[in-house]
């Protein structure tokens, strides 16, 4: 038989890349023999190389350089577009976030100074002046810089150059800096010897007023807790009320009034209210003080002057 015809058993041999035998294609279920270069015979003698899987990734891969290149750098460029995008809001936030700081750190600062501090400027509240009667018209002195003498001088006149209704009522105030002044300072204005009694016995607020009768008469209303907190003061006062209050009552200190000075007051009778009257030789009311009512005293020297204040105290409590 010729060779050259002679049938050899076909042998299914397998190369790897490196020239090595793979392994038998009747090997493991698992075993791929696209996974890589393959030899296989053929009839005329000659093999058939087949390209495999991973040699087609590496082309792809080798080809789509370029491309990836450029992918990469356009995420790139885009990522910095972002951030330059952010950069301002960023920046924004940080500033507003330092502004708050320093804001908490300013109200924190100013708590801690009104609650510590031991100076703290408290702006007194003016006590707001009320009539304690209805006045018809009033009358408003200044007194800073002036002596005792100038006041009653300025009251004086007052009297003497208003033109005052007939049987109307008109309060005279006192003012230092423009504010109203009470009762204990106008006592000390004229270096009175009334008693001085606490502020929940006697009120400060008081009205020195003149009523246009048949003559201008001059009153002072004080005004108390009770009839009976101040009365045994008020009586001890009698000894120098007159002193006190002689000017503005216009009663003159000569030979022929001293006597009054020493003169006791009487029990009296003033408008069905209970009174101490002092009287002059004649039987004329020099001075007077009339308890009008429980919380209400009325120094004066007419009975008219009284009867109209003692009106107006009841027409107030009846508005009340």
């Amino acid at each position: 038989m010729d060779k050259k015809n002679e049938k050899v058993p076909a042998r299914n041999v397998m190369h790897n890349v490196a020239g090595e035998p793979a392994r038998n294609a009747s090997g493991p279920a698992n075993t791929r023999p696209h996974d890589s270069l393959q030899r296989i015979g053929q009839k005329d003698g000659s093999h058939k190389v087949v390209i495999t899987y991973a040699e087609d990734m590496a082309g792809v891969l080798k080809d789509d350089k370029e491309g990836l290149i450029k992918k990469i750098i356009h995420e790139q460029a885009e990522k910095e577009l972002e951030k330059k995008n952010l950069f301002p809001e960023i920046k924004k936030n940080k500033l507003y976030m330092f502004l708050s700081i320093i804001l908490l750190l300013l109200a924190f600062t100013a708590f801690i100074f009104f609650i510590f501090s031991k100076d703290i400027n408290v702006v007194p509240i003016k006590s707001q002046f009320y009539p304690i009667v209805f006045n018809d018209q009033s009358f408003f002195i200044e007194t800073v810089n002036l002596s005792k003498d100038k006041i009653i001088e300025s009251i004086l006149t007052e009297a003497k150059e208003t033109e005052l209704k007939r049987g109307g009522l008109e309060g005279i105030y006192l003012t230092k800096d423009k504010q109203v002044i009470g009762l204990r300072n106008f006592l000390n204005i004229l270096k009175s010897n009334f008693p001085q009694l606490d502020r929940t016995l006697v009120s400060d607020n008081f009205l020195l007023g003149l009523v246009n009768g048949e003559t201008k008469d001059f009153f002072i209303l004080i005004k108390m807790r009770s009839f009976a907190d101040i009365f045994n003061d008020v009586k001890n006062w009698e000894n120098k009320m007159l002193y006190d209050l002689h000017s503005l009552f216009e009663i003159p200190i000569n030979s022929n009034t001293s006597y009054l000075f020493t003169k006791d007051f009487k029990d009296g009778i003033i408008e069905n209210k209970n009174a101490r009257i002092l009287y002059d030789k004649d039987g004329a009311i020099m001075i007077m003080y009339v308890f009008a009512d429980d919380t209400s005293l009325i120094v004066a020297n007419k009975a008219d002057a009284v009867r109209e204040v003692m009106f107006r105290l009841s027409s107030s409590q009846l508005k009340k």
